[in-house]
């Protein structure tokens, strides 16, 4: 089942869109000008030769967009684009589950642009995706991204040992989530509120690092 991600999603001035081939030169650009900013969070595959074409991996992501595998967005902060925010994985049926993950240009960290984008895609996720839980999985050094997280109450469900390659090797993952019946008002509304649940994304201090 392919559900049209096609309309924008926005609240104030951060916006998601589906990602659009004409995209590839700004995102490559920012690519390339954030490296030392990105790289230490970039998957890599074992063996394989650093590099990238974003019109390749543009046209990867909309092929699994159309296969009904995931949904692919650009982040925007008054129109410009701020990054990139991909929900993959998507499982169907009796699981109908998915996994966030995204990036943001350092020029643009710290105004909200990614937990508010989180937000606007898990919601929509669960209102209009038919998908009833989400994921996320971060490094534990990336204090950055725990911090989206712990902003929006998504709830801490374990530690994965060498889950993903990432930066040339295999790194361990905090894992966070949400389901439908966690939020019943929607994550944005429940952040943009004060009603996040304080401990929910506490990580137990035999996890911690």
């Amino acid at each position: 089942m392919q559900l049209d991600a096609a309309a924008p999603l926005q609240y104030g001035s951060i916006g998601l869109r589906l990602i659009r081939p004409r995209d590839a030169r700004v995102l490559q650009r920012e690519l390339l000008g954030n490296r030392s900013w990105l790289q230490p969070w970039e998957a890599t595959v074992p063996g394989g030769v650093p590099g990238f074409d974003m019109r390749v991996s543009i046209r990867r992501l909309l092929q699994q967009y159309r296969d009904g595998g995931g949904y692919p967005f650009v982040m925007e902060y008054e129109g410009e684009i701020a990054g990139q925010l991909n929900i993959w994985g998507v499982a169907r049926g009796s699981l109908g589950s998915a996994t966030i993950g995204y990036w943001v240009s350092e020029r643009f960290a710290g105004r909200g642009i990614t937990p508010t984008a989180v937000a606007l895609a898990t919601d929509a996720s669960f209102t209009e995706y038919g998908l009833h839980r989400m994921e996320i999985c971060i490094r534990p050094e990336n204090h950055s991204s725990l911090r989206v997280v712990q902003k929006l109450g998504f709830r801490y469900e374990g530690l994965r040992r060498r889950f993903i390659h990432i930066d040339g090797d295999w790194r361990d993952h905090h894992a966070f989530a949400l389901t439908r019946e966690d939020v019943p008002e929607g994550v944005l509304a429940r952040w943009v509120g004060g009603r996040v649940p304080a401990d929910a994304a506490t990580i137990p201090p035999a996890q911690a690092r």
